[in-house]
Order: structure tokens, then sequence, then C-alpha cells
């Protein structure tokens, strides 16, 4: 890699945290463009649905350590 993107990179790892993950953020975004531009509002609206079925007892908490558990076993 050139001096430049060394620079850059010993820079980005110096941010703290919040301003890593924003840096991610857009770096990702620039890249990937085939990104729905509606699928964050997709999101809002699902996480929206979840909660309010959770809120009329249609839906059960589960612990997040449990639901990650259970995705990891899911991808191996």
């Amino acid at each position: 890699m050139s001096t430049h993107f060394d620079d850059i990179e010993r820079q980005a790892r110096a941010l703290p945290l919040k301003e890593k993950a924003a840096l991610a953020r857009l770096l990702i975004e620039e890249l990937d463009q085939s990104v729905d531009a509606n699928a964050e509002q997709l999101w809002i609206e699902e996480a929206q649905r979840r909660h309010d079925a959770y809120l009329r007892g249609e839906l059960e908490a589960l612990p997040g350590d449990d639901v990650m558990a259970e995705a990891r076993n899911r991808i191996k």
C-alpha cells in the first residue's frame, strides 16, 4: 500500500470508537452501490412492527445472548 494509505489507516485507527463506526459505515455505503435506498426505512418499519407485536403480547422477548448464540449456530 502507499504511504498515503498507511497515514490514513493510522489516523483512522486513532479515532474514537463512535467515529470509527461512522467512518466504516460511510466507506461501506460508498463501496456497496447495490444498497436499496429504502432498506433503512423498511428495517425501521419492521422493528416498529415487532415492537408493537411485543407490546400486544404477540411476541416474547428473548435474551440477546441467546438470540446471538442461536444465530451463530445457524450459520455454522
